[in-house]
């Protein structure tokens, strides 16, 4: 990641760097292998990052959140450093990027991540528990100060300039005309608040057919209908819906946790039409390749 001057975009606000205050734990089932694992949140010092800790794994390897380790896998982030995987950590990225801890090492006994409900909610909630501490240093900022876009005229997300001191973004799902999900947007601004309350809780969600193709290549036979959102000709199977457009705010969830890949605030307005985790990441990496990135002495509430 290289320091730069922004040029025609006004320079950034920055904010100090957080860690949590003490140690945080949560406890599920990896929806792909089924098997069990505990998450162990632990602060970090100044400019860590987010880094994964396989502590089930001889030497403990260690694996940073940095786009540049994403392997591409169908329907959920992978990644993968020096021969180490964890698999499934969007939620676990969207709830710390979502809550603006910047630095913490995730220490798991199993690669994959636990699904929980399908959503970031559990992970808040205990991050929570145990509080934030800010530090000293302050956070880097990667500024928009031109449109970049990435994907296809169906698919594609983008990044555009914005006034505003936080990422703003607005979302469009299109599932067509038939079926119960079909078109929802969301608009807004990120912020610890408001990804609390607005998008932690939303749930990972798919259409029946998914769900029992998925099942018939014998994955995530060991999911209940009630642990996440699989929609029927009916509606949601043995569930209801926490918000009336739950399925947008679940796409937005997994950008705050794909976009925390650039190890950096993003200031900007994200505009997104049916992306998913490959667009996500592969915005990204075009940012950074835009040499945006600025670390700022200085700090603006």
């Amino acid at each position: 990641m290289n320091s730069a001057s922004l040029v025609n975009s006004g320079e950034p606000i920055a904010r100090f760097q957080q860690t949590l205050k003490a140690s945080a734990s949560v406890s599920g089932r990896g929806y792909w292998s089924g098997k069990e694992v505990t998450v162990r949140f632990e602060p970090a010092a100044e400019d860590t990052g987010v880094v994964f800790v396989r502590e089930d794994v001889e030497g403990a390897p260690q694996i940073p959140a940095q786009v540049d380790y994403r392997v591409e896998v169908p329907r959920r982030t992978n990644l993968v450093y020096q021969g180490a995987t964890v698999e499934m950590v969007e939620h676990v990225l969207a709830a710390l990027a979502g809550l603006q801890v910047d630095n913490c090492y995730v220490h798991v006994n199993s690669a994959e991540m636990p699904g929980m409900d399908g959503s970031a909610k559990d992970y808040v909630e205990q991050i929570l528990t145990v509080g934030i501490e800010t530090q000293t240093a302050p956070r880097a900022v990667l500024a928009i100060s031109e449109v970049v876009r990435v994907g296809d005229d169906e698919c594609w997300v983008e990044a555009r300039p914005s006034g505003s001191k936080r990422m703003k973004f607005k979302y469009r799902l299109d599932f067509g005309n038939e079926g119960m999900i079909g078109r929802e947007t969301l608009e807004g601004k990120i912020s610890p608040e408001y990804f609390q309350n607005e998008l932690a809780p939303a749930r990972t969600f798919l259409l029946l057919q998914e769900a029992e193709w998925l099942r018939q290549q014998g994955l995530g036979t060991h999911v209940d209908f009630s642990e996440l959102l699989v929609f029927g000709p009916e509606g949601p199977i043995d569930n209801e819906l926490r918000f009336e457009d739950e399925c947008v705010r679940h796409k937005v969830l997994d950008l705050v946790g794909d976009l925390a890949l650039a190890g950096c605030d993003i200031q900007g307005t994200i505009i997104a039409n049916r992306s998913g985790h490959r667009l996500n990441a592969e915005l990204v990496k075009q940012l950074l390749k835009e040499n945006q990135v600025a670390y700022l002495s200085r700090r603006t509430a």
